[in-house]
């Protein structure tokens, strides 16, 4: 639907202006980093990429790019229209094939981070922009060697678990995880009563199911919560929390999962709770990625997407 306003200039009920050339140049500019460039691509003159520009920023009554003595900065208002244009304009080039010969679509977006977050928060948020024409290349990995391979170029976005050190990245908090105490419910039963108030002592004889040989989450519970040394050692040790998920279901032993990843155990009474401390563990996990402006719009996309979905988690 389009909307005449005072200023003379049609847009769309989303409040974008309406001139698809406009837009184009605008992108143009935006993937570039410059108006020379843009022009080369769009077979446009410096002069004409200039004037669309400074016409689509009077329509918008924002400033688009800072100039710059080499190219231009994009401004957040032009980070904001670029995440909301870029797929439906790709993907309106493809269909008329009008697109420059030098302008391909996007590279896809090398996103990285813990399997489990992956699989069932991070990819599942994305499947809307996968629709529009976004592509993925996901790796699962440990945070600390995903935060070497991004300083390297080898990713666009990690999904951290800590936050990292230095200026070579940028990191902002994406979301907190719980840690639970968990068994299956025949476990339960039997243990809940006596860990009251016996301690976590009445623990050690039952098998430990655990993501790691050195029992980083099962430790952190054990300070956090019981204000003591863990002493168990791992019955079973693999390095996927969904795995541990399945064995605790299926009454292998207990663990310390996070709440995220076995809410609907819970909920379906399938798990249960071991301990429900005042002040459960929480961990920050941190959204990651190289502090220069990222070229690939579709990074932007992403990046905004997983941050608007992690409210929900």
């Amino acid at each position: 639907m389009r909307h005449d306003h005072p200023d003379g200039f049609r847009r769309t009920a989303s409040g974008v202006p309406a001139d698809l050339n406009l837009l184009r140049t605008f992108l143009a500019v935006y993937r570039s980093g410059s108006f020379t460039a843009a022009g080369r691509l769009l077979g446009l003159s410096q002069p004409t990429v200039t004037t669309q520009i400074r016409s689509l920023e009077r329509q918008m009554g924002r400033e688009l790019f800072e100039r710059l003595p080499r190219g231009v900065a994009a401004t957040a208002v032009a980070d904001e229209l670029a995440a909301r244009i870029a797929v439906p304009l790709d993907a309106l080039a493809a269909a008329t094939g009008d697109g420059a010969p030098d302008q391909a679509p996007p590279e896809p977006v090398h996103l990285a981070g813990p399997a489990e977050l992956l699989a069932t928060r991070a990819l599942p948020a994305l499947g809307e922009l996968v629709a529009r024409g976004v592509r993925l290349r996901a790796s699962p990995g440990l945070t600390d060697p995903l935060l070497d391979e991004l300083r390297a170029g080898r990713h666009d976005l990690v999904i951290a678990t800590t936050r990292p050190r230095g200026r070579a990245l940028t990191a902002v908090p994406l979301a907190d995880e719980e840690f639970v105490l968990v068994a299956a419910p025949e476990w339960a039963d039997r243990l809940r009563a006596p860990l009251a108030a016996d301690g976590p002592g009445v623990l050690h004889p039952v098998p430990l199911i655990t993501y790691a040989e050195d029992l980083p989450i099962v430790r952190r519970y054990w300070r956090h919560v019981f204000g003591r040394r863990l002493t168990c050692r791992a019955a079973v040790s693999v390095p996927d929390l969904r795995a541990v998920l399945a064995l605790v279901t299926g009454g292998a032993g207990f663990s310390v999962l996070p709440r995220y990843l076995c809410a609907d155990a819970l909920e379906s009474g399938a798990l249960a709770l071991l301990d429900a401390p005042d002040d459960p563990p929480i961990n920050t996990v941190f959204l990651v990625q190289r502090p220069s402006p990222a070229r690939n719009p579709h990074v932007t996309l992403v990046r905004d997407r997983l941050l608007a979905a992690a409210r929900e988690w």
